[in-house]
């Protein structure tokens, strides 16, 4: 089944920057700054902006 033209990226642009980060990412990016440490929770994570 082919995907209906609204779908599709105008002007084939490629890959634009996320704003939301998965959990896996944003424990990353907590650990780089030293902000999360191994052993605490997981959920309730606070907000962070990605990495330019």
């Amino acid at each position: 089944m082919s995907q209906h033209n609204s779908f599709k990226a105008a002007g084939g642009a490629g890959k634009k920057n996320r704003t939301v980060l998965k959990r896996f990412e944003r424990i990353e990016l907590l650990k780089k700054r030293g902000e999360w440490k191994e052993g605490e929770r997981v959920t309730g994570l606070q907000k962070t902006k990605p990495e330019d």
